[in-house]
């Protein structure tokens, strides 16, 4: 113990949100000092990282829907947990590797934060994989837990906080206090099912066949969840399904809103259940302290109303909502002596 407090005043410990769209690096001292997306390009038909381990994160992203038949842009996360265990190696050991440059030759200790509903096998697998990436000890953080301290929160006071995490491939729902999770859900729904609705809804309506990244930029253009003031038009361009041609449409907001209800409605439903788990004390608190969103999927237009109109609270956006998380790591990197027994780690039985 007394060599691991000393090797920690010399080594850049780091916290990781390791999401379906996007890691985000923290670093002890010094804040976020990396965002990129969780992609990696490889080689097809093997695990084989292109440029020499470097085609990760920006470089990769880039290469999605557009690779040549011997590159695959592969995204190794899946609903928040890991789908490709060596690619996710790769990325992982990359985005370390870059977020700890030079700084010294001791190995990093790790906090990792992991959605609330994975089961003990996949936080072992996180565990494992980090491990092999190049860190040192790993600890492993609920995402609730560190949305809500990464948006300065009271988690820790005896009042209810509830924090509701919409990311690319989960939704975390909690209701937090005293430094504890008292009721929670965690769906496997986010943005990434966002982006299949509406790519399903253009292949039924228009036969028009998009890909990913031009699904999420109809989101975020004209994506909404409640009826907007003034309702927006987008022109989208797609491969015809039956001609195999290329050719444009144009869409409303209106039809793109109906084709995330499904999404949208089923993210209300684990608010839902979240809240009738609580105990009555906490939902008095709750009627003054209301419900605050953060992830990608916060972002989108009235998600907030749509909250607040389901459940009669106040909803209110964190500042900063994609990086609350990664901040909530970085909070529990400064306490790490403080907190290490109440996370999961490769010291009891992860090894």
């Amino acid at each position: 113990m007394l060599m691991d407090s000393i090797l920690g005043m010399f080594s850049m410990d780091m916290g990781i949100d390791l999401g379906t769209c996007s890691t985000l690096v923290c670093v002890r001292d010094k804040g976020i000092v990396l965002n990129e997306p969780s992609v990696v390009a490889v080689r097809k038909g093997t695990n084989i990282v292109l440029n020499n381990g470097e085609a990760v994160g920006l470089v990769a992203r880039d290469m999605l829907g557009k690779t040549p038949g011997s590159i695959t842009a592969i995204r190794p996360l899946k609903d928040g947990v890991i789908s490709d265990f060596e690619v996710t190696e790769a990325m992982l050991t990359y985005f370390i590797r870059k977020a700890h440059g030079r700084s010294g030759l001791i190995r990093p200790r790790v906090v990792i934060a992991v959605p609330g509903g994975i089961t003990d096998v996949e936080r072992q697998a996180v565990i494992g994989t980090a491990e092999r990436a190049g860190a040192r000890k790993v600890y492993l953080v609920d995402e609730p837990m560190a949305a809500g301290i990464g948006a300065n929160l009271p988690i820790s006071e005896p009042t209810a906080s509830m924090i509701v995490d919409i990311g690319g491939g989960t939704t975390e729902v909690a209701i937090m206090s005293l430094a504890d999770i008292a009721a929670s859900e965690s769906i496997r729904i986010g943005g990434d099912d966002m982006d299949d609705a509406i790519i399903n809804h253009l292949k039924k309506t228009y036969n028009l066949l998009i890909g990913e990244a031009r699904a999420e930029k109809v989101k975020i253009k004209i994506g909404s969840a409640v009826p907007l003031q003034e309702e927006l038009v987008m022109e989208i361009a797609g491969r015809d399904t039956i001609s195999g041609m290329p050719r444009k449409i144009v869409i409303t907001s209106e039809e793109v809103r109906e084709a995330l209800r499904g999404p949208i409605s089923m993210i209300i439903d684990a608010v839902a259940s979240t809240l009738e788990k609580a105990q009555p004390e906490l939902s008095a608190d709750l009627i003054d302290n209301g419900i605050h969103i953060c992830g990608g999927g916060s972002i989108l237009r009235g998600m907030d109303s749509a909250l607040a109109n389901a459940t009669g609270l106040r909803v209110e956006r964190v500042e900063d909502p994609l990086s609350s998380v990664a901040r909530g790591t970085s909070v529990y990197l400064e306490n790490l002596e403080l907190w290490k027994d109440t996370m999961n780690h490769n010291e009891h039985g992860w090894e």
